[in-house]
């Protein structure tokens, strides 16, 4: 392993209360091109790569979906998520675990498979300025989640490594990035999966949300030797 231990962070709900906004989003949207899928199937989907996506999508639709159909819904469901979280609010203790973890000097970034159009409402709900942070959105990578290249980049960015770093996540497509690039994964409940979900997507450990882990995070945080 290179450098010190990292703290990666997914940002939709697990660090932004945002996953319903983007499930909304996106049944607005397939609404409006007159293609229907439940609401639980777009959740389970929340997270997992914008190729990814539109490979399930056509898979359950039965049907092929031609590239202008396809682009059409990416920017209204960009455009629909920005009107939906103007208001986003962080997840509990999320403002409060990146200032405590800055206090102690441990690295940590924001690696989220949405594109910074969409991130950068959440990032200012978290007092989080882009330019003096790190932080990777799915603009910066070739691949997005469950591959691992946004925690690769972060870490790489931090100058640091991803090998028995933390990836903490609130989905299965963040513990499976995880595993991928050998990082420890942390799993949130706080984005709709169950906490047995995430432990068999390989997650070490499973907290509520931000807080959560803010007060376990005496047992998380690497200790300098006496």
């Amino acid at each position: 392993m290179s450098g010190p231990v990292a703290f990666l962070f997914d940002l939709d709900g697990t660090l932004v209360d945002s996953v319903y906004n983007h499930v909304r989003a996106w049944h607005l949207a397939l609404e409006e091109e007159g293609l229907h899928l439940s609401v639980w199937r777009i959740h389970r989907k929340i997270g997992m790569s914008g190729g990814l996506f539109t490979a399930q999508l056509q898979r359950e639709l039965g049907h092929p979906i031609d590239e202008a159909t396809l682009q059409r819904l990416r920017d209204r469901h960009a455009e629909l998520f920005r009107k939906l979280s103007k208001d986003v609010p962080p997840l509990p203790g999320a403002v409060d675990l990146l200032k405590e973890l800055t206090k102690q000097k441990l690295p940590w970034a924001i690696a989220t498979s949405g594109r910074m159009r969409t991130a950068e409402t959440n990032l200012r709900s978290l007092q989080v300025d882009p330019n003096k942070s790190v932080v990777v959105t799915r603009d910066m990578v070739r691949y997005a989640k469950p591959d691992p290249d946004l925690f690769v980049e972060a870490a790489r960015r931090l100058g640091t490594g991803t090998e028995l770093s933390y990836v903490i996540g609130d989905s299965i497509w963040d513990m499976y990035a995880a595993l991928r690039c050998g990082a420890l994964g942390i799993g949130f409940l706080s984005g709709g999966y169950g906490e047995d979900e995430l432990e068999r997507a390989d997650a070490m450990r499973v907290f509520d949300d931000p807080a959560d882990m803010l007060d376990h995070l005496d047992e998380l945080a690497p200790r300098a030797r006496d």
